[in-house]
């Protein structure tokens, strides 16, 4: 019989220093990634289940990731390097996808909850045509004033 098992098997005590660093890197990177990814909305916190809009907390892991990628550049294995080669794109145009659908730069965390089925309308509920709300001064000189928003 052969004592060889996998990486994946075994406990930290088990591996040695290289197999050991290789694995919390890995499991790192997909922690930085699975974050930027529920800060775009893109999942929902594991623990209440809100979906959370927060780009720029979500732009930090991103640009976290990409620190990684340059600080480690030539020092990685092949399955490290490949790990991060995939992460980065996926989290990058995601976050294209969530600034361009007009995601905030704040926290929007709503329990999601199925919507109630709706009740008979009324005979003389007539529907009526959105009425866009009217825009303050104030509005518009800060639609001119958006900051800088980093597109990957």
């Amino acid at each position: 019989m052969s004592n060889s098992t996998p990486p994946e098997g075994r406990g930290p005590e088990d591996m040695t220093r290289e197999e050991y660093q290789s694995a919390l890197f890995a499991n790192m990177v997909i922690q930085q990634t699975n974050l930027a990814m529920m800060m775009m909305g893109k999942a929902p916190h594991p623990e209440t289940g809100q979906v959370m809009h927060d780009l720029d907390t979500a732009r930090m892991f991103i640009d976290q990731l990409e620190m990684l990628e340059a600080k480690t550049k030539g020092n990685l294995s092949p399955q490290e390097e490949r790990l991060l080669k995939q992460a980065l794109p996926a989290v990058q145009m995601a976050f294209v996808e969530a600034a361009n659908a007009g995601g905030s730069g704040h926290i929007e965390a709503a329990p999601e909850r199925p919507a109630p089925e709706p009740a008979a309308p009324a005979p003389e509920a007539k529907p009526s045509p959105a009425a866009p709300a009217p825009e303050s001064p104030a509005a518009a000189t800060d639609e001119s004033r958006k900051k800088f928003s980093k597109k990957y």
